[in-house]
C-alpha cells in the first residue's frame, strides 16, 4: 500500500515540475513586452561562419525616456567572440536603411539622428553609450 502512495506522489510531483516549466517556456518576455515602441528598420549579419561574426541593427523608438535600451540589446542574437551592435533612433527622424561592416556602419548624415548606442563585443562585455557621434 504504501508503494502505490509513494508512486503516486513522484507522477504528481513530476507533472508539477512540467507543468511549471512549459508555463515558464510560454511566457517569457519578448522585445514585444519591452517599453519604448522599438521597431527594427535595418540589420546586417557578414557571411564569414569561421571567425568573427558581426551583427549591426539601426532600430528607431517611440519613446526615448522609458525605452528599456539595455534591454533590447540583450535580447539581441550574439555569438562567441562575434559583435553585435544596436544603434537606436528616434522614431519620424531619418535612420539608415543599408548597414555595412566596419568602423563606419552607415552614412554620416545619420550620425546626428542616433541617439544611443548598444555593443555587445566578442568576450560578453556590454556597453551602451548615449549620442555616440557627439
Amino acid at each position: 500500500m504504501k508503494k502505490i502512495g509513494t508512486k503516486f506522489f513522484i507522477a504528481v510531483l513530476v507533472l508539477f515540475l512540467i507543468g511549471w516549466m512549459l508555463k515558464d517556456t510560454f511566457t517569457q518576455s519578448g522585445i514585444k513586452d519591452l517599453k519604448g515602441g522599438f521597431k527594427e528598420i535595418a540589420s546586417y549579419r557578414n557571411e564569414n561562419n569561421t571567425g568573427p561574426v558581426q551583427r549591426i541593427y539601426a532600430v528607431t523608438v517611440k519613446d526615448t525616456t522609458a525605452a528599456q535600451l539595455q534591454e533590447y540589446g540583450d535580447l539581441m542574437p550574439h555569438t562567441k567572440y562575434g559583435n553585435t551592435k544596436v544603434y537606436y533612433f528616434l522614431e519620424g527622424k531619418g535612420a539608415p536603411t543599408n548597414l555595412s561592416p566596419g568602423d563606419v556602419n552607415f552614412d554620416a548624415t545619420f550620425n546626428q539622428n542616433c541617439f544611443a548606442l548598444y555593443e555587445k563585443s566578442a568576450m560578453g562585455n556590454v556597453g551602451l553609450i548615449k549620442w555616440p557621434f557627439k
